[in-house]
């Protein structure tokens, strides 16, 4: 009687040459990476001593600089995220509707939302700061169209998503009663969607506060400005509590978030 050796293997050959290959690929990208960035060891070998000399430089912290400069820096970061947000919605909120597949069967629509909503995430808050800086010169201006057109593409991608997942059958019964597309509008989709937006809102809130601490680094405006400022001028003390603050805001930032969604959602 012959008995036959079965030797069972997780992986083919085939798929096991396939994922060595990757992995030589990714290992040829990083090498060539690491060539083509000039990456200097001796930087690396110096970086704790560099590191430990500045942190020397920004203690004892210059709490007193807080109320001079910081306090209010702080005000217009926030008031640079809040408003950001709001005007956001302006074209997000159309945009989403054009490319929800729910509401609009026009392919060109969802071509153009698309094309819009890709473009707004392509580009850094930072490159669109650089932009609006050079258009209307430095300040909050600057900082509130960066925020807002950055903010575009996650906010009516996310919503788009929402609406394309509502249950279509109260839709259907609101279609079947003649109902305007208004009134679709509001009492199918908008309390389906209403938890997701509040989520979607509130979350990009919370980015758009940490984007706008940096703002200030390209002018405009925010408590970037102080910090880039303090850098400029080697006050690493002053440095120190304009990262603090930004610590501290971006911390309250993220519990006051998690509170109102439990509340709302």
């Amino acid at each position: 009687m012959t008995t036959i050796d079965h030797h069972w293997q997780r992986f083919t050959l085939k798929q096991k040459l396939s994922r060595y290959a990757v992995y030589l690929v990714l290992i040829m990208a990083m090498v060539q990476s690491i060539q083509s960035v000039e990456v200097i060891p001796e930087f690396f070998y110096d970086a704790p001593e560099q590191m430990a000399d500045m942190f020397n430089r920004m203690w004892p912290i210059d709490f007193a600089y807080y109320q001079v400069a910081v306090h209010d820096a702080m005000i217009e970061t926030l008031n640079i995220a809040t408003l950001g947000t709001l005007v956001t919605l302006i074209f997000a909120v159309p945009l989403a509707l054009m490319s929800s597949h729910n509401i609009s069967s026009s392919r060109w629509g969802h071509w153009i939302a698309k094309f819009f909503l890709v473009s707004s995430r392509s580009v850094n808050s930072l490159v669109w700061a650089l932009l609006f800086v050079s258009i209307f010169g430095p300040g909050v201006i600057a900082g509130v169209l960066a925020i807002a057109l950055r903010s575009v593409g996650f906010v009516g991608k996310l919503l788009g998503e929402a609406i394309d997942e509502v249950h279509m059958g109260s839709i259907e019964a609101l279609k079947a009663t003649g109902a305007s597309w208004m009134s679709i509008l509001l009492k199918g989709y908008w309390p389906q969607v209403l938890p997701a937006f509040f989520s979607i809102i509130l979350f990009r809130w919370d980015i758009n506060v940490r984007e706008s601490a940096v703002l200030g680094l390209v002018g405009a405006g925010g408590i970037g400005v102080v910090l880039s400022d303090s850098m400029n001028l080697f006050e690493w003390q002053q440095v120190s509590i304009a990262l603090l603050a930004i610590f501290a805001v971006v911390i309250v930032a993220e519990i006051v978030v998690v509170q109102i969604r439990k509340r709302l959602i």
